[in-house]
């Protein structure tokens, strides 16, 4: 049980190795950072349990081009998902 244990850690250390440095020396050769655009809204319940939405102006957000968050940005896959942000009120 303890080396299966250790391998998946040392797995999960090696793709997370091998994902910075696809992204800081750019090994596919292309931009590692791109952009998503983000639709945010609010969401106000009501009193007759009824929700009104106002939704904000949209706005874009650098992500990056890997499987895990790297230098400080989310990943694309992630934020993409995640474009349409709804903010409970």
């Amino acid at each position: 049980m303890k080396r299966v244990f250790l391998f998946a850690a040392m797995a999960l250390v090696l793709l997370y190795a091998g994902d910075y440095l696809s992204v800081r020396y750019r090994i596919p050769n292309r931009e590692p950072l791109g952009t998503v655009k983000i639709q945010r809204y609010y969401a106000v319940r009501q009193k007759d349990r009824k929700t009104e939405y106002y939704f904000l102006d949209p706005e874009n957000r650098q992500c990056v081009h890997s499987l895990f968050p790297q230098l400080g940005f989310s990943p694309c896959w992630y934020l993409s998902r995640k474009a349409k942000q709804e903010i409970d009120m």
